[in-house]
């Protein structure tokens, strides 16, 4: 209620003094909007007979206050000589400056001594740019099988080594180069096969170099670089002939291209593939007959009387390894050469059971094709090998 009286007491103020200039109604106001109270000076102009000085804004002012007081008093909350009676602001000016006594210098504690800076011995660490790592392992296999078997069969012994290791060159620019060599050897043992004691039955030594310039986020042009052949001779059972041997064949690939870096989910899928449009094929075999004086070359696609084959074309590499949970690893390889006359594919896969720190087992599968050997009438150009093994493994 005094809210919406005091409001209509405003309205009729301003209204009265709307024709005022800003400039002279300034303060005029206040006894409007300040807590309500009883002013003497409204009662005695209100109940004045004359004014000497008429002012339309002061007195619609008093008439709207002098309205409230009339019909709602119980809204007046102090009056004039109260207001006066609770004092006002001294008007007295202080002239003498006031200064301080107190030495703020005096009280204000001591700076700490501070020691002369120590001369500081900055080394400064060549980068390494170099990461080498490795992975070995020696497993067994054994195989029983008694005279009376109602299946046939024989028993045999066998067993095979493997020694990869790496040194791969990275300056966290642009410039990669990678160095790979891989070993492997096995042997195995036959009741029926009376002209040998052992045959090899796996044997490998290859090596594969890479030198990259980064073209992209993990993409690099690279040249690679791969040559392998085998330890020691290569033999069948019941045969004297030496199917393979020591540089015998050889082959050297050179391929220039690309190669994409992969890492995918969450870095348990790692590895590399090379793509070679322009890709160079040598392969030599340093035997040339037996006793059957057979041409040995041939058996490699190599023309009778040559020891060596040249050969231009595409080539595609990949080297995967997938790590499926603690326990099993996928360790994948992927070669493919064509001349456009004559077509190479090998894919190795190495499943890896690591049963503990150092006991796993492995399971090898290894399809390869290569139309340059003589057709087989069961498989065609097609060859496969394949084992499990279990035995002792490390990583360094």
């Amino acid at each position: 209620m005094r809210k919406a009286a005091l409001f209509f007491a405003a309205a009729f103020a301003l209204s009265a003094g709307a024709a005022q200039p800003v400039g002279n109604i300034n303060g005029k106001y206040y006894k409007l909007f300040a807590p309500l109270t009883f002013f003497h000076s409204v009662a005695g102009n209100q109940l004045s007979i004359a004014s000497d000085d008429p002012d339309e804004v002061a007195d619609a002012i008093d008439e709207a206050l002098m309205h409230v007081y009339l019909t709602r008093p119980d809204l007046v909350q102090i009056t004039e000589t109260e207001q006066k009676a609770a004092g006002t602001l001294r008007n007295d000016v202080i002239k003498k400056k006031l200064k301080q006594d107190v030495d703020m210098e005096a009280l204000a504690a001591p700076m700490p001594d501070m020691p002369d800076a120590a001369p500081v011995e900055v080394a400064v660490e060549k980068p390494h740019f170099w990461k080498y790592k490795g992975d070995g392992y020696l497993q067994f296999m054994q195989n029983y099988v008694s005279g009376n078997w109602y299946k046939g069969g024989e028993s045999n012994y066998s067993a095979v080594g493997s020694l990869t290791l790496e040194a791969n060159y990275d300056n966290k620019s642009k410039w990669k180069w990678d160095n790979k060599l891989e070993m492997k050897l096995g042997f195995q043992t036959s009741r029926t096969d009376s002209l040998h004691k052992l045959k090899a039955n796996e044997d490998l030594l290859r090596y594969t170099g890479k030198v990259g310039l980064q073209a992209a986020h993990k993409w690099y042009y690279t040249l690679q670089l791969l040559a392998y052949t085998q330890f020691t001779r290569g033999y069948k059972s019941n045969d004297v002939k030496i199917y393979s041997d020591f540089m015998s064949p050889f082959n050297l690939s050179v391929g220039l291209g690309m190669e994409y870096k992969v890492e995918a989910l969450n870095k348990k899928l790692t590895g590399s593939l090379n793509i070679s449009p322009l890709a160079f094929n040598y392969r030599y075999v340093g035997r040339s007959w037996f006793d059957d004086k057979t041409w040995f070359p041939t058996r490699y696609g190599i023309k009778e009387g040559k020891h060596h084959l040249n050969d231009f074309g595409s080539q595609l590499t990949a080297s995967l390894e997938w790590k499926l949970n603690e326990v099993v690893t996928w360790k994948s390889r992927f070669y493919a050469f064509t001349s456009y006359h004559r077509a190479e594919l090998e894919w190795e896969n190495t499943f890896a059971l690591r049963v503990s720190r150092y006991i796993s087992a492995n399971i090898f599968l290894f399809p390869r094709f290569d139309d340059s050997n003589k057709w087989d009438s069961d498989l065609g150009y097609w060859q496969f090998k394949e084992y499990s093994s279990l035995g002792f493994s490390y990583n360094f």
